[in-house]
């Protein structure tokens, strides 16, 4: 990690230090860490939205399109479809529930990421790893990737992820009594939040300071379900194309007079600069240990948006690997379908809208402190898919 900068001290006895966190370089130094692992063959399990388990043997040394290609392949899914899925970290929760720490970047070692933490609740999962819909159809050509796209979104619905009404629930279960798994998805396509990833709650300073938040990434966007401090819901969403950079930091508290940081109470944010009106930045900052994970979403989506803008499509992985393929002698393991939907959870409640210029709330400015004002141009994440709006756009 890179310190870049201190902030002020409060009465004398701390004292912060403000850590750019590029999820590159904090990754790369997690696998220095263990470079005197050696290189033997292993088995690695990869898990589905459903649940299922799939193990393939690969190398400590594979890197993450290694795996994934002996994950795909396992699966029988087409080559030229690879590129369509990732590998996620995510940590299980108490509740059956998991949260993302990060999608595995192409340098990573999954196997040294996830056994380097040394707990059970950390696991590899295989998802989607594009945001527009229309590649849907792409992945759906082929039996394999339909499977995977159903289970995926079946498991999306469950969790709640999804928003789906007693109408539209019913309409779902007919569909999966009936095995009309294409159909399914395209329904689902139509429902709110499908295709977003959600996050654990969080803290915002917008539309006020300490406000608690679900953050959701999907559709270009980063959607904010706020708690008021008067208990009221509010939503909102922020533009991908609207953020003109961003950057994620970590607040790490001193002890007192020791000049040694605690580290156990480190704070990730993730803070991003918004065009609010056509002559007005606004800087929104969250809270949350996913910061990197949402950071990384937001990166995703820009990229998309440039591969798009340029008249290009998602590339099929290219194959690496010369050796390896000698040693795979995993057998080929079917996609299971999931169970039908339970019923849906009534205890959901509708959440106002913020109004789409955001503007049914005050907005107040983020102070800019000491260790913002010490930060430079390569600290931040520059997007190259901002746009300039006129007011009649808000």
């Amino acid at each position: 990690m890179m310190g870049i900068g201190e902030g002020g001290s409060s009465n004398g006895d701390q004292r912060r230090r403000i850590e750019q966190w590029g999820s590159d370089r904090w990754i790369e130094e997690e696998n220095q860490e263990t470079q005197q692992i050696p290189t033997e063959e292993v088995q690695l399990e990869v898990f589905l939205s459903n649940g299922q388990k799939v193990k393939v043997t690969i190398l400590t040394s594979d890197q993450t399109e290694d795996v994934l290609e002996a994950v795909t392949t396992k699966l029988d899914l087409p080559e030229e479809l690879i590129g369509y899925f990732s590998l996620y970290l995510i940590k299980d929760g108490a509740d059956g529930s998991f949260s993302f720490v990060r999608k595995l970047q192409e340098f990573e070692l999954p196997y040294v990421s996830v056994t380097s933490l040394h707990s059970r609740e950390y696991k590899i999962i295989l998802r989607k790893s594009y945001w527009d819909s229309s590649y849907d159809e792409d992945v759906m050509e082929s039996r394999v990737g339909l499977n995977l796209l159903y289970a995926q979104t079946v498991s999306d619905i469950e969790r709640g992820w999804i928003q789906v009404n007693k109408e539209q629930h019913r309409q779902l279960k007919s569909l999966q009594e009936k095995v009309s798994k294409k159909e399914f998805i395209q329904l689902a396509q139509t429902l709110k939040y499908y295709g977003y990833l959600k996050f654990e709650p969080c803290i915002t300073d917008f539309p006020e300071k300490g406000c608690h938040v679900i953050v959701s990434a999907g559709n270009n966007e980063l959607n904010f379900q706020v708690k008021l401090p008067n208990e009221q819901m509010k939503e909102g969403s922020f533009k991908v194309t609207r953020m003109r950079c961003w950057r994620v930091t970590s607040s790490v508290p001193f002890s007192n007079g020791t000049g040694s940081p605690n580290k156990t109470e480190a704070r990730l944010e993730l803070a991003f600069e918004y065009l609010m009106s056509k002559d007005r930045l606004q800087w929104i900052t969250i809270s949350s240990p996913q910061a990197i994970m949402m950071s990384i979403c937001l990166q995703s989506m820009v990229d998309e948006l440039m591969v798009k803008k340029s008249g290009g499509t998602i590339k099929k992985m290219a194959r690496k690997r010369q050796s390896c393929l000698v040693r795979r002698v995993d057998s080929q393991q079917a996609v299971k379908s999931p169970p039908l939907l339970d019923s849906p959870d009534s205890s959901r409640e509708p959440i106002a809208k913020l109004s789409s210029k955001l503007s049914s709330v005050t907005i107040r400015g983020i102070s800019n402190s000491s260790s913002t004002n010490d930060m430079s141009a390569e600290d931040f994440h520059g997007n190259y898919a901002f746009e300039g709006i006129g007011d009649d756009d808000l």
